[in-house]
């Protein structure tokens, strides 16, 4: 359930700060479908197969843009704000595209990688391979990362624009949507995004502490990130032992006496955000049981038929596990199970209710709701009958959204994102953004990787055509003495490789492939600062 619905923008309604360049692919608008890795290979074959077909010299937009420089220009320095998967990709292609670019990386955190590190879930190892990549392209004598820099303070963008002949916004959405309902301040009462960041190691979260002393807890949302709460709320802590979930959370985790998690959504079974790979993973949780009311389902057979292969495939999923028998050794697991799981459909938050003192949340009351409209115009309003979900934990995940970051840059606070065209912040020249900051808390890392070579194949026309500052600019040089003169210790990736070791060697002593140093003075300490 997401109180509001992130969609692609549709960039033709803002006005265009300059002409769209010839041959370009204009940004895809209106789908909330997140594009399967599989898709983006095929786009990458297609591109460059198209590309064959064209005369030299002619330029195209696609994933496998590459343009002519000569060996004789200048050095273009650019400099990318955010080392999450939007900031390492767009890095990374404007190294892999442009032989003589250099790419300074800046980040706020002492740590690379942002929600690969932050986001992915503990027991999603696999998600985080993508590290590897990053870290060969941080390794590029090409290419810096500058860390515990915090752009917008620290430095600001216009002292950004004046050192680099080109400045790239990567850096994520950093909040959360509000639910904007009484009781939301209630003890008990957390964002998703703070609880993934507390057993991820975020920082800035380590001390939540979430009392998990109820019996039941309710997330407000369906999507990937409602789900992976839902799982690490009820996957057995001995399942989680060997995963990188830090050592804090875990011990949290084991003293849990949360059984039952309601994941509540105010559309239907044709709505869910999550994907198929995280509800098989839900139905499949050891020691768990699901818990679907077949009269969500009534009549959805029929309806489903002319949907998309992948809404299909995972509502089929839904309407088996809510309305057919199980087998027989399926239904001695269920039976076994101490703890379970369910999603309650057609319900929108109305108020977080106290506790008899007022100290602790108690309950959710939910509006009922029905559905208007139909494909992606649905939505739901009101019946005017509610209910109350007792409960002792309320999580908030109905979606994360981007914050500004320097007076300089334009913002829109509805959208939650900085208004461009393709790539380019309107109105500034030489300033571009990728990523969720340019279109909105969006797709999987696929669907950023995608979104980011993008951007910089535009940043990389704009150069070859002239559009950005001509003559050297200085780089980190000047930006060093800036930040020295503040007072400020850029941490590098060598710097973070020998943290990345100190994490790996205190894992080893539980079978764990490391124990997140969550403590930015510590780390700083380890570094001899």
């Amino acid at each position: 359930m997401a109180l509001r619905c992130w969609r692609w923008w549709h960039w033709s309604a803002w006005p265009r700060s300059r002409p769209p360049p010839s041959g370009s692919t204009p940004t895809s608008g209106g789908s909330e479908e997140v594009r399967d890795p599989a898709d983006t290979r095929a786009l990458r074959k297609k591109g460059r197969r198209v590309q064959m077909r064209l005369k030299p010299g002619r330029l195209i937009f696609c994933s496998t843009l590459k343009l002519q420089f000569s060996t004789q220009e200048q050095t273009p320095q650019i400099c990318v704000v955010g080392s999450g998967p939007a900031g390492f990709y767009t890095a990374q292609h404007l190294l892999k595209h442009h032989p003589r670019a250099c790419v300074d990386i800046f980040e706020k955190q002492l740590v690379p990688f942002g929600l690969v590190r932050f986001g992915v879930a503990p027991d999603h190892p696999e998600v985080k391979n993508v590290i590897n990549t990053f870290t060969q392209t941080a390794r590029s004598d090409r290419c810096a990362f500058h860390g515990n820099v915090v752009v917008g303070t620290d430095v600001t963008v216009p002292e950004l624009r004046e050192a680099y002949h080109a400045v790239v916004l990567s850096y994520g959405a950093e909040d959360n949507q509000a639910l904007e309902i009484p009781g939301e301040e209630l003890p008990g009462v957390f964002s998703a995004r703070a609880f993934v960041g507390w057993y991820n190691g975020l920082p800035e979260n380590r001390e939540l502490a979430p009392d998990l002393s109820c019996d039941t807890a309710v997330i407000l949302g369906q999507g990937n990130v409602a789900l992976d709460v839902a799982r690490i709320l009820l996957t057995p802590p001995e399942h989680l032992e060997k995963t990188d979930i830090t050592e804090a959370a875990l011990g949290v985790l084991r003293q849990s006496q949360v059984k039952t998690v309601w994941i509540v959504g105010r559309r239907g079974p044709l709505q869910v955000a999550f994907t198929i790979k995280e509800l098989r993973e839900m139905i499949q949780l050891p020691g768990t049981r699901p818990i679907l009311d077949p009269a969500d389902f009534l009549g959805l057979q029929d309806r489903i038929k002319e949907v998309p292969r992948p809404r299909k495939r995972l509502t089929e999923l839904l309407l088996r596990t809510a309305t057919e028998k199980p087998g027989v050794e399926e239904a001695a697991r269920q039976a076994s199970a101490s703890r379970a799981w369910g999603l309650r459909f057609f319900r929108s938050p109305k108020q977080v209710l106290p506790s008899a003192d007022g100290r602790q949340v108690a309950g959710v009351r939910l509006a009922v709701t029905r559905l208007e409209g139909v494909g992606e115009a649905t939505r739901a309003v009101p019946t005017g009958d509610v209910e109350d979900l007792p409960c002792g934990l309320v999580l908030s995940s109905i979606g994360y959204k981007s914050r500004p970051i320097d007076p300089s840059v334009p913002f829109d606070p509805k959208l939650g994102i900085i208004p461009n065209v393709d790539g380019r912040v309107m109105n500034v020249p030489g300033l571009y953004c990728s990523g969720w900051v340019k279109r909105g808390p969006t797709g999987v890392i696929t669907t950023t990787m995608t979104d980011s070579f993008l951007t910089s194949q535009i940043l990389l026309q704009d150069l070859k055509a002239g559009q950005l500052p001509s003559g050297p600019r200085p780089g980190y040089a000047a930006i060093k003495a800036l930040l020295s003169s503040r007072g400020v210790w850029p941490v590098s990736f060598s710097d973070w490789e020998k943290l990345d070791a100190e994490e790996v060697s205190r894992g080893q002593g539980t079978g764990k492939p490391r124990e997140k140093l969550l403590d930015p003075q510590e780390m700083l300490r380890l570094l001899g600062r």
